[in-house]
């Protein structure tokens, strides 16, 4: 069973609360986004506040705020912005997108989101865990974060999400279709010449200059890749 907490090299995430614990592929999101310029950031259900903890930690100059639709997460992920070092600079918001939206919280330059993504199969039987991993009723689905973020992304923001490939080509044709089309895309293996298994887009408005990069996790032999290591060398206690 995953441990109740998870020690980063500059804060730590208690998650015995949380449906979804932290994982790998959100933490090579939350390193990986280009957060060039942040000032104002929005982390659309943040979980144990992972992402808002690594945005804050990469973009000094920022705020952040994050909203998650569990209430027993969305406690620890205050909690854990609170026993940081960045704990003036992020707000977790217990509220769904649309309850938050209601509020008119304005412009930001990035938002970040690592959706639900099991469309098509079977749901746990954990209701807090289904709603975190699939999107159906009570989670996040493509269109709602592609219509907030079309609404409420300041000139030159931009939307960064983490997908497997199927459903990163839907969201892909989605946020084309809403005025959002892919800027760039980072596609990531875990060994040298295997199949795709994430892809991490960036989406905004304007002209397409589409920037295409790829992340190998481990190396031929299994071990973590330079790539990789310089990635999260910031983050993890050890690689």
């Amino acid at each position: 069973m995953p441990n109740d907490y998870f020690q980063f090299q500059q804060f730590r995430i208690d998650q015995a609360d949380c449906a979804q614990k932290v994982s790998t592929d959100a933490c090579l999101l939350g390193a990986a986004a280009d957060l060039a310029g942040a000032t104002r950031m929005l982390d659309l259900g943040t979980g144990t506040g992972l992402l808002a903890l690594m945005a804050a930690q990469r973009a000094p100059a920022a705020t952040i705020e994050a909203i998650e639709i569990d209430p027993a997460a969305a406690a620890q992920a205050a909690a854990n912005a609170a026993a940081s070092p960045w704990a003036s600079r992020i707000q977790v918001w217990p509220l769904s997108l649309a309850a938050y939206a209601d509020t008119r919280p304005g412009l930001f330059s990035h938002i970040i989101c690592n959706p639900p993504f099991f469309r098509r199969s079977l749901a746990s039987p954990d209701a807090a865990r289904a709603t975190a991993r699939h999107e159906g009723a009570g989670s996040l689905t493509f269109g709602d974060i592609i219509g907030f973020a079309a609404g409420h992304l300041a000139a030159g923001g931009t939307l960064t999400v983490l997908l497997p490939p199927p459903e990163m080509q839907q969201f892909e044709r989605e946020a084309a279709a809403g005025g959002l089309p892919v800027q760039a895309r980072l596609t990531v293996r875990h060994r040298p010449g295997g199949r795709a298994t994430r892809c991490i887009s960036a989406f905004g408005r304007g002209a397409v200059v589409r920037r295409e990069s790829e992340l190998i996790i481990q190396d031929a032999e299994g071990a973590y890749s330079a790539a990789f290591r310089a990635l999260l060398g910031g983050f993890y206690l050890a690689l």
